[in-house]
C-alpha cells in the first residue's frame, strides 16, 4: 500500500544509517516516536529516506538467530511468489493495484482480505497482503518483492517476531494532513479526487509539474496535503481546514527475495 509520488512519500529526523537500538524491548513504537526514538522516512516508493510523515524502526543489534531467520523468510518467500511473476495471476488472486494509473517507482497489488487479517495480527510470510512491481519499460510488470503490514499498535519486539529489526526498518506513515472532503477511508481505497474542493497552488482535479519530473494528481497537487505535504502539525493542519491523522495504515515492511542472498540487499529500504 509502501509510492514515490506524493501520496506514498508518505518528526524524529534520525538518518535510518545512524538508527540507534531500541532502548526498551517492549516499548510502544507511537510514544517512542514522540520521544524521538524513531526516524522518519519520506517515501514509500524506491527509495525510503528521511522526512516528517514516515516514521522508521531503529535496528537493533542482531541476535543469533537473526540471520538464519532472514535466510528462511527469503527461501519461503521465493516458493510462494514465484506464482505471482505474471501479474495476471497476482490480479486473479486477488491483488488489485494501487492507483496504478500514476506513475510510481514501486506498485502496490493489495489483497484487501489478506492486508484485513495483517491489520488483525494475523501475518504469515506465506501470505502478504501485497505484492511489489515495478513497470516494465515496454508494459507490463516485473515482479520485486512484497510487502508485509502489521497493526499500528504493534511493539517492536511483535514487529521483530515477524522479521527482524537488525535486518529492515519497518515503516509507518504518519502526521498526515488530508484536505476537508477527503477521507482516510479514501487514501485506503487509492482515491486521490474524493469529493476535496481547495484552493490549490495547481489545479486540485488536474495535474502539473511536480519538481520538472513528476506530476501530481487530485488534491496532490495541492503540495500542503498528504504523505510528503508541508503541513506535518495538527495545528497547521485545522488552520487550513484540514483533518490530521497521526498515523494512516499500520506497520508496513518491503521485502524483494528475488534480488540477492545478500541480507542486506533482499532486507533493505531501497528497492532494486
Amino acid at each position: 500500500m509502501n509510492i514515490k509520488l506524493a501520496l506514498f512519500a508518505a518528526t524524529c529526523l534520525i538518518v535510518l544509517g545512524v538508527a540507534g537500538p531500541s532502548t526498551a524491548d517492549d516499548s510502544d513504537p507511537q510514544e517512542m516516536c514522540r520521544s524521538g526514538e524513531f526516524s522518519n522516512a519520506e517515501t514509500m516508493g524506491k527509495h525510503l529516506m528521511a522526512s516528517l510523515h514516515m516514521t522508521m524502526t531503529p535496528t537493533r543489534p542482531p541476535a543469533p538467530t537473526d540471520t538464519s531467520r532472514g535466510e528462511e523468510i527469503l527461501a519461503t518467500m521465493r516458493r510462494v511468489l514465484v506464482k505471482y511473476q505474471d501479474s495476471d495471476a497476482a490480479v486473479a488472486a486477488g491483488y488489485i493495484p494501487y492507483m496504478p494509473s500514476i506513475p510510481q517507482d514501486v506498485y502496490h497489488f493489495a489483497n484487501r482480505e489478506l492486508s484485513a487479517d495483517e491489520y488483525a495480527g494475523d501475518v504469515s510470510i506465506e501470505r502478504p497482503g501485497a505484492l511489489l512491481y515495478e513497470r516494465k519499460f515496454f508494459g507490463g510488470y516485473k515482479l520485486v518483492g512484497a510487502m508485509y503490514s502489521a497493526p499500528s499498535s504493534y511493539t517492536l519486539d511483535e514487529l521483530n517476531a515477524i522479521i527482524p529489526l537488525s535486518l529492515t526498518h519497518w515503516h509507518a506513515h504518519t502526521n498526515i494532513c488530508l484536505p476537508e472532503g477527503i477521507t482516510e477511508q479514501d487514501v485506503l481505497n487509492g482515491d486521490i479526487h474524493g469529493h476535496v474542493r481547495v484552493s490549490a497552488p495547481n489545479n486540485p482535479m488536474g495535474f502539473s509539474a511536480d519538481n520538472g519530473s513528476r506530476m501530481r494528481f487530485g488534491y496532490l497537487a495541492d503540495p500542503r496535503f498528504g504523505f510528503a505535504g508541508t503541513i506535518s502539525t495538527e495545528a497547521d493542519c485545522q488552520a487550513v481546514g484540514g483533518n490530521f491523522h497521526p498515523q494512516i495504515f499500520g506497520w508496513m515492511v518491503h521485502v524483494y527475495p528475488f534480488q540477492s542472498d545478500d541480507l542486506k540487499v533482499a532486507f533493505s529500504t531501497e528497492a532494486p
